[in-house]
């Protein structure tokens, strides 16, 4: 898991700034998002995504403890699409990931084999 201090050290090493400096940009760019959010309602960054704020219908539901039906008041929620260069990176990573556990397995099979 990658945390905001994380993040910050990262943009730190990058533009070879203090870390509490970046500490500071990194925290400013998520309040003007939060603000955006509260403001306009969407938030669309290119190549990354879009952030919007959508109304959730009210439902019914059941309380897992009693069984009892409950109704659920409707309420705002934040979304995320993310963007096509996202998607494709996250894909190509994902990809890889699958490529390299199925060269793994195989490569385990081949030991399973002559160990036999």
């Amino acid at each position: 898991m990658k945390t905001k201090k994380d993040i910050a050290k990262e943009v730190a090493e990058a533009l070879d700034i203090p870390q509490t400096l970046a500490k500071e940009a990194v925290q400013k760019t998520l309040d003007a998002i939060i603000r955006g959010l509260v403001t306009e309602g969407r938030i669309e960054l290119r190549k990354f995504g879009v952030f919007e704020v959508k109304d959730r219908a009210a439902k019914k539901a059941r309380n897992p403890n009693t069984g009892e039906s409950i109704m659920l008041p409707a309420k705002k929620v934040v979304t995320f699409k993310a963007g096509t260069e996202m998607e494709a990176n996250v894909k190509r990573l994902f990809a890889k990931t699958l490529s390299e556990a199925r060269e793994e397995g195989l490569e385990r099979e081949r030991r399973n084999k002559e160990e036999k």
